[in-house]
């Protein structure tokens, strides 16, 4: 009996699933899985999300349509797309903090050193992964989809996430808690100035915890272990697998479960055996056989789909459909991958 392998077999022993993430540098297939999945979720009658994070990628290239920017998008029955414009969210969101310190303070203008530090926060990186969660957890929360399927930015910015919401949350509480201290020092000083007072504090307290809260909220999301896969995407070349190794020890020091891995971009080993096929491809074949021992031997109990080279560059629904029939169930087994390693 073949070792098969295949998301098939992730949701008959996760029935309960409801989001899946990719993640993984970029150029080696996260996108075009996002979108398989996705694909293959929505003929099977179950209503779908498909969520581009990553500003490198382009769901609009693989579905042939001008998504981005443009809201929830349907491309075919129970499949719809998001391609956020995290730019605009950025934007959006500074315009409402500015407005905010404006109706607390009651000035019309910001201060120039206020307006500064602003500006200068907009083009911190971290401004730009906020944003994108905050858009997850928007979507999720919304709750209109039974499934949803997150194309990621490269693997250690989600997980650096994770990491800092615990230390925000400790942060946060010791910023609360010094505020309250000082509050009621101001209460004992005027009874006029703590009412203004305590207007101010309520809403800087209230942003403060809304940060706090939704950077956890994101880390419940992607770390549960229940309703949540989190995959990594690799190919047959020493630095997917180098990277792919890396993100293990990250998620093993958080005390995180990766869910598993899709090895992308494999020659079939049959083209070895078969007469009629070009002596480049036989090449091709031969030049990935110590990458695929390795991720034979690394990553075995890992591997939830192992999908083949296609003839063509994944783009319209029909390659996208021949990509989802092997994530959902790869013709390629573990055991096509163990005799590789033993040759």
């Amino acid at each position: 009996m073949p070792r098969s392998v295949g998301f098939k077999y992730l949701f008959e022993k996760r029935p309960e699933l409801k989001i899946a993430i990719f993640a993984g540098k970029g150029g080696l297939g996260k996108t075009t899985s996002s979108a398989a999945l996705s694909y293959k979720l929505s003929s099977m009658g179950k209503r779908v999300l498909c969520f581009s994070t990553d500003p490198q990628a382009s769901l609009s290239d693989i579905f042939e349509k001008d998504l981005f920017g443009k809201g929830e998008i349907e491309i075919s029955k129970n499949l719809y797309v998001l391609e956020i414009d995290a730019d605009k969210r950025i934007k959006e969101y500074v315009d409402s903090i500015r407005q905010k310190i404006k109706d607390m303070y009651k000035i019309e203008e910001i201060p120039r050193e206020v307006e500064d530090y602003i500006e200068s926060a907009v083009a911190e990186p971290a401004m730009y992964e906020s944003a994108v969660y905050d858009a997850m957890l928007d979507v999720v929360s919304q709750n209109k989809y039974d499934f949803y399927v997150f194309d990621m930015p490269p693997f250690g910015h989600g997980i650096r996430m994770v990491a800092m919401a615990d230390i925000l949350s400790k942060w946060v509480d010791k910023i609360t808690e010094a505020r309250r201290q000082a509050y009621e020092y101001e209460k004992v000083a005027s009874r006029l100035k703590r009412e203004k007072y305590t207007e101010r504090e309520d809403q800087l307290l209230k942003e403060l915890e809304s940060i706090r809260d939704r950077i956890v909220g994101f880390s419940r999301l992607i770390t549960d272990p229940k309703g949540t896969a989190f995959t990594m995407v690799l190919i047959p070349e020493k630095m997917a697998i180098v990277d792919t190794e890396k993100a293990l020890k990250m998620f093993e020091e958080l005390g995180l479960r990766m869910s598993g891995v899709v090895v992308n971009q494999v020659y079939p080993p049959a083209i070895l055996e078969d007469p009629r096929a070009p002596e480049y491809l036989k090449k091709r074949v031969e030049a990935q056989k110590p990458f695929l021992r390795e991720i034979y031997e690394k990553f075995e109990n890992l591997i939830l789909a192992i999908i083949p080279m296609l003839r063509r560059e994944p783009r319209g629904l029909e390659m996208i459909e021949a990509v989802a029939k092997e994530l959902w169930e790869s013709t390629i087994t573990l055991d096509d991958l163990e005799a590789i390693s033993k040759r």
